[in-house]
């Protein structure tokens, strides 16, 4: 039976006091929904491409049949005998194109992407799926970790950077940064240049000007408590995302999460 009551710390890393933890906490871990419910967010991501029906098609090339020594490949007319039109030759048209008419996105119930958003919740609480993503966690103070309202008045990112020191993110801050390197490919051309590892999460009420601060901290994401979904919990659709979440924050999630025991 997992915990109903955690402490809240504040931006030095003292216990303010208890809070009690919303029932969507005690949802099951289902990485099997979880994962459907990430893969169908990511769908919605895809931009839809096709060819053009006549693209490698419009030349004059034709077969010249049996009987001259060569292959019956389709010919462009003249002395040159130069391969056209077919799958196989240069330039040709291609066998199967594909369509721009193809359904790329993945639809799943309403009550199974909540189950999967509850389930990516609780993970969140789980020290054992949380270090099995690779978070560093064994300085953290507590999990889940739930910090005072102040938090989000922090507009610099040395102030966010402070406090996560005081809360014991050294050693996954570290982490994050080591793991930063230059990708392989014409990637790095194209908008990504640069690959890191998944930091921390920070769920909040208002994100306003935090949001800004933290921005400068790589690997660390900020979002407010009514847009989380399932693929900021579970990244890569592996549950158990470091999070770190506001009072706030919790105590809204029973109005929005209500009734989750399965």
């Amino acid at each position: 039976m997992a915990q109903t009551t955690a402490e809240i710390f504040d931006l030095q890393g003292k216990t303010t006091g208890t809070i009690v933890l919303p029932d969507v906490f005690q949802t099951p871990l289902r990485p099997d929904v979880i994962k459907r419910a990430v893969l169908a967010i990511q769908s919605n991501r895809i931009q839809p491409q096709g060819r053009d029906p006549m693209a490698g098609k419009k030349t004059s090339a034709e077969s010249r049949g049996t009987g001259s020594g060569i292959s019956r490949v389709p010919r462009v007319k003249g002395g040159s005998g130069k391969a056209a039109f077919a799958p196989f030759t240069v330039k040709g048209r291609l066998a199967h194109p594909p369509r721009a008419e193809k359904i790329i996105v993945k639809n799943i119930p309403k009550k199974e992407a909540k189950l999967a958003l509850s389930s990516a919740i609780a993970a969140t609480a789980e020290k054992t799926v949380v270090a099995s993503r690779g978070h560093r966690i064994d300085n953290i103070i507590g999990l889940p970790l739930i910090v005072d309202n102040a938090i989000e008045g922090l507009s610099k990112a040395k102030e966010v950077e402070d406090a996560f020191r005081n809360l014991g993110f050294d050693a996954e801050l570290s982490r994050v940064k080591e793991s930063r390197s230059v990708r392989a490919g014409k990637g790095k051309r194209r908008g990504r240049k640069m690959k890191q590892a998944v930091g921390p999460l920070i769920v909040v009420v208002d994100a306003a000007s935090l949001i800004n601060a933290a921005s400068n901290i790589p690997g660390v994401e900020v979002t407010t408590v009514t847009n989380l979904n399932t693929e900021m919990l579970a990244p890569g659709t592996h549950p158990g995302r470091l999070t770190v979440w506001t009072n706030g924050a919790i105590k809204k999630l029973s109005s929005l999460y209500g009734e989750t025991r399965q």
